[in-house]
């Protein structure tokens, strides 16, 4: 019988110092002034999650998500149509809300889409 490998862990320790340390982590160009570490790929039309580190000023167009949205603010402040969200925020978006996303000093979050996210332009993420 051959043998079978388990995928490794993702472990991140003490994910409240990233603001601190964001060089812990090997971040990626993701949209102006925003940059992503994937936590793992999406499937097709499936779920992802990942951090994202939003410069200030940084901001998210308009888009809709068909699936939830799982946001846990980290360092920093965002906002969006419904509030502010300092650090230790945690925001659930239902399928089918829509929104806007901007971040005046900037943030790191954690976030997990069910369901790629639709862009007007028809970008997804």
């Amino acid at each position: 019988m051959p043998a079978s490998s388990t995928p490794a862990s993702i472990v991140i320790p003490q994910l409240g110092d990233l603001a601190d340390h964001p060089e812990r982590l090997p971040w990626q160009p993701f949209r102006p002034g925003i940059e992503i570490y994937p936590l793992y790929p999406a499937a097709p039309n499936g779920v992802a999650a990942a951090l994202l580190r939003y410069q200030p000023g940084a901001e998210v167009p308009s888009h809709n998500h068909p699936g939830f949205e799982h946001i846990l603010v980290i360092s920093g402040s965002q906002s969006d149509e419904n509030g502010a969200y300092p650090a230790g925020t945690l925001v659930v978006n239902p399928p089918h809300s829509r929104h806007r996303v901007t971040s005046d000093e900037g943030c790191i979050v954690f976030v997990v889409w069910a369901k790629p996210v639709q862009f007007e332009s028809a970008e997804t993420v």
